[in-house]
């Protein structure tokens, strides 16, 4: 009978878990559908139509130069995407490799990427971005590499503690004892089994990376404020809050907010599906 009930919540948990991850997909679609629909040349000024509040024509309302922020927001929503994507993919591919090379492989280096993760993890997140971003000028390359070296560590930490845990399995010991050399072992067992956890923390990262885009882009060590940007929009809004243009703010950080949203519950609906221990609860 227990058997039975773990089953069917297993199930239910499961079911619940792929409509969240299809919910978030569609949103996540309409958005890279509308920011490739709409061309830099779409983003036109219309003095006639400046400051208007939202309406049919403009659901999301127009700027003080006559912009339609809803082609502005999606645009920006795409840009933050594309810059996702590129960093979430260099920032596990190093944060896997460091944690083969420390847990796996090289036992000596472990102490050295020990006492990395600890020296970044040590000093104000937001402070090392600023920094890495600022040094290289800012715009798309400066956000990817700032973002990218500041969240491998806990990433990395993660995953070498999931390695130490692995070669404490039989499977592993057996593997040593027939004489298999560590890069065989990481590459055929190890790595096979971080595959899941790996694309999991790829989604989570997500997130974590458009906010910190937008922040970057907002305090002005960003993109450049000639690229259509979430952090461009909101920065330049600003000033204009007092003048009762609300919507310039409201809209697009709602729509920030929605695609982060997006990005959790895949994440966090995946992780239930994937990670056996967290879908039996």
């Amino acid at each position: 009978m227990e058997t039975a009930v773990s089953f069917f919540r297993t199930w239910n948990n499961h079911k619940q878990a792929a409509l969240s991850i299809g919910l978030g997909l569609v949103m996540l679609l309409i958005i890279y559908a509308a920011d490739a629909s709409i061309s830099i040349d779409d983003i036109v000024m219309d003095m006639a139509v400046a400051g208007q509040a939202p309406s049919v024509a403009h659901i999301f309302g127009v700027d003080w130069i006559g912009r339609d922020m809803f082609l502005r927001t999606m645009k920006g929503l795409g840009g933050s995407l594309r810059v996702g994507l590129i960093t979430s993919v260099i920032t596990l591919i190093l944060a896997t490799f460091l944690a083969i090379v420390s847990a796996a492989t090289f036992r000596k280096l472990d102490q050295l990427v020990g006492i990395l993760i600890d020296t970044f993890l040590g000093v104000p997140h937001f402070v090392i971005l600023v920094l890495i971003s600022a040094s290289l000028g800012g715009g798309e390359l400066g956000v990817i590499v700032a973002v990218a070296t500041t969240h491998w560590p806990p990433l990395t930490r993660i995953l070498r503690a999931e390695i130490l845990q692995l070669r404490e399995e039989q499977y592993i010991r057996t593997a040593e004892q027939f004489g298999k050399s560590d890069w065989f072992i990481a590459r055929a067992h190890i790595l096979r089994h971080l595959l899941p956890q790996i694309f999991v923390r790829f989604v989570l990262v997500f997130p974590h990376v458009i906010l910190h885009e937008a922040g970057l882009t907002f305090l002005g060590f960003g993109l450049s404020p000639l690229q259509p940007a979430i952090g461009v929009i909101l920065s330049e809004s600003v000033q204009y809050i007092s003048t009762g243009m609300w919507w310039l703010i409201l809209f697009p950080g709602l729509a920030l907010l929605l695609m982060v949203m997006c990005f959790e519950q895949i994440g966090e609906s995946l992780n239930k599906i994937l990670n056996p221990e967290t879908s039996r609860r």
